[in-house]
């Protein structure tokens, strides 16, 4: 299951983040680490982007970003 897939209210835990490079890092860098729980707190009507809550804080993710994040 991906970040993506979850409907709000919905949590989980990171289990890895399927990219490389430059975006592996940025999504890191903003506190989305595997173990680490997100709990999806609104997403947009046309499903892009898509709010969370992670680490006490609300971050606002893309849909592509949310599809690479695999989730348990």
């Amino acid at each position: 299951m991906t970040l993506q897939e979850l409907r709000p209210g919905q949590e989980g835990t990171v289990v890895s983040i399927g990219v490389r490079g430059a975006l592996k890092r940025r999504i890191m860098d903003m506190g989305v680490t595997p173990g680490t729980v997100i709990k999806v707190i609104k997403v947009a009507p046309l499903g892009d982007p898509i709010e969370v809550n992670i680490r006490g804080y609300e971050l606002s993710l893309r849909k592509d970003e949310a599809a690479q994040i695999e989730m348990k």
